[in-house]
């Protein structure tokens, strides 16, 4: 399966995705690095980068799509994670924050839309039945 077999209302789909993606992380991760404490630095830092490099990441997808599916399948697997091991004992055991209720319902939402998004068959094709390249 080819970038021919994926329908152009698809990819256009995952560019439309890869958009809001970037266009949400720089929102709300933006404006951070230009006004940041030492303490947020400190504890959110890592974090924050992480997140703005995806969405510099997720910009090429609007002219690949198809190239940069490992971001939004690794998008899916975090976020699922995330919920599962962190959120959902959190929740369990009664101590859920709101800062951790807020997480949980962005996380959510892209655990929600992006298999939507994604073109299984061909994520299934090139990735777990394709031959694997050499190794040497």
């Amino acid at each position: 399966m080819n970038h021919q077999e994926v329908p152009l209302w698809r990819l256009n789909l995952l560019r439309a995705f890869y958009l809001l993606i970037t266009v949400g992380l720089a929102i709300s991760w933006g404006p951070s690095f230009f006004q940041h404490s030492e303490l947020w630095a400190q504890r959110r830092g890592e974090l924050g980068a992480m997140l703005i490099g995806l969405a510099l990441l997720c910009v090429l997808g609007l002219r690949y799509p198809l190239q940069m599916l490992p971001l939004l399948m690794f998008e899916l697997i975090w976020k699922t994670l995330w919920i599962l091991l962190i959120a959902v004992p959190l929740w369990r055991a009664g101590a859920l924050t709101p800062g951790v209720e807020s997480s949980f319902y962005a996380c959510l939402m892209g655990v929600v839309l992006t298999p939507l998004v994604l073109p299984w068959r061909y994520i299934a094709h090139h990735y777990f039945r394709k031959s694997a390249e050499r190794f040497r």
